[in-house]
């Protein structure tokens, strides 16, 4: 599809992040961001913004009082949140410039000051809980995108979709009872950290509104192109989202260090090319990326620019068919999801 001059792709980060340090051998290192950086500068239909620093309001939508104090007390000085997430003296800094790169990027798109936006942070956010940072991350960024935008800019219900290979506990818990706000996470299960079953499907009122692909390993293109096509779109067509969020890990590419699928940048450019298209049908074009894992730097490299590629208007390719046992999750997923929705 064309785009005019108008729709404008916001990248929005801060060099400031990349002080971000959690030590030697770290897969989740600074060079992450300088690499995408590089890869997008001069994308065409972009433009750079620079990240603020979130309002502690803002992040307290989603964090415990208590655990943003304790966040709070670690600025400036080395500290681990648990086995896997270190913190430096910059650390601390970039987790605000994070989340507050998620909320720009969300005001920007609400406000339409651009069409699509891409947030290009670290530390990740996606498992990060009420009251505790863990996997990489401190702050769950998307968590407070998805939130800034229903309780300050008006938007009644969010669609929140996480292509990270590992399962986005933070923003499924952060969401799990709550219709508002829908949430997707394709993943290879069963992996860290552990959730994300077929059968966690929200609780109360959020019941059908959380929705697991848990793919065993080795899943491809067109596994998860299916699971957009055949899952997503027909619940986006009943839920009419007004925001379209995706937590893009890429660490779901074949060339990743840390995880077993075989996802390309094709693939990525897929994806993007249909949470596009559902937010072109039904949320006025207004569609957030925020950067989550990825830890092969060549692969998250070309995968992100593919994304904005697409964002810009490039026609995205298409996959036909899909693995058996990629297929049989996806026919247990609908069974399971039936008393919700309709295929």
């Amino acid at each position: 599809m064309s785009r005019s001059a108008d729709d404008v792709i916001l990248l929005v980060t801060d060099s400031r992040m990349r002080r971000h340090e959690p030590g030697p051998g770290h897969p989740e290192r600074p060079a992450r961001l300088a690499t995408v950086c590089a890869a997008l500068d001069g994308a065409r239909g972009t433009r750079w913004a620079e990240a603020p620093a979130a309002e502690r309001a803002a992040i307290e939508r989603v964090h415990a009082p208590g655990y943003v104090d304790h966040i709070e007390s670690l600025r400036g000085h080395p500290a681990s949140l648990d086995a896997d997430t270190h913190l430096s003296a910059g650390s601390v800094e970039a987790a605000y410039l994070a989340a507050g790169a998620a909320v720009e990027a969300v005001t920007a798109v609400v406000e339409g000051r651009a069409r699509s936006a891409f947030a290009l942070v670290r530390p990740p956010g996606h498992h990060a809980e009420a009251d505790r940072g863990m996997g990489f991350c401190v702050f769950n960024n998307v968590a407070i995108a998805a939130a800034q935008a229903r309780a300050a800019l008006g938007v009644e219900r969010v669609l929140v979709v996480d292509w990270d290979v590992h399962h986005g506990n933070g923003t499924q818990a952060a969401f799990f009872a709550r219709s508002d706000v829908l949430f997707m996470s394709l993943h290879q299960f069963p992996f860290y950290p552990g959730t994300g079953a077929l059968e966690e499907v929200g609780a109360g009122e959020g019941r059908g509104f959380t929705v697991n692909v848990p793919f065993p390993e080795g899943r491809g293109n067109g596994d998860y192109a299916r699971a957009l096509e055949d899952v997503l779109v027909p619940i986006a067509a009943a839920y009419r989202p007004e925001l379209v969020l995706v937590s893009a890990g890429f660490d779901a590419h074949a060339a990743d260090p840390l995880a077993e699928m075989r996802l390309t940048e094709e693939g990525y450019a897929a994806m993007t090319g249909l949470v596009r298209d559902i937010a072109d049908e039904h949320a006025g074009g207004r569609l957030v990326l925020l950067l989550e894992g990825g830890y092969d730097l060549r692969a998250l490299a070309e995968s992100t620019r593919a994304c904005v590629e697409v964002l810009g208007g490039a026609t995205p390719p298409s996959f036909a068919g899909t693995t058996e046992r990629g297929g049989a999750v996806l026919g247990r997923l609908e069974r399971e999801l039936a008393p919700y929705w309709r295929f």
